[in-house]
């Protein structure tokens, strides 16, 4: 399987965002301007490339005039960068013994 250049979840951010700001009429420029950004990122956020950071997303929330929630809402592990498999905390003995019993620690 090829490598994917996005992750899904970028992807799927910056789908919403276009959306967004579509709903609201706004030119990209003007919402980079607002959302204190350079258009030339703001405008690789909304094609899904690169890995905004939380800060850089309520940035841009707050030019949207909507709540940071609405960019990530339902956005889950399953679709982050390949080779990212996060994991909740309550599983990590039963991985890492798991793991430990496959000689790779």
């Amino acid at each position: 399987m090829a490598a994917r250049k996005h992750s899904a979840a970028s992807i799927e951010i910056g789908r919403r965002i276009a959306q967004l700001r579509t709903r609201a009429n706004v030119s990209a420029r003007t919402l980079a301007h607002c959302a204190d950004m350079d258009l030339t990122n703001f405008q690789r956020i909304e094609r899904g490339e690169g890995n905004p950071t939380i800060s850089t997303l309520v940035q841009i929330a707050t030019a949207l005039e909507v709540d940071v929630s609405e960019l990530v809402r339902e956005i889950g592990p399953e679709q982050l960068q390949n080779g990212r498999a996060p994991y909740g905390y309550s599983e990590h003995e039963p991985r890492r013994r798991h793991r430990r019993d496959d000689g790779i620690l």
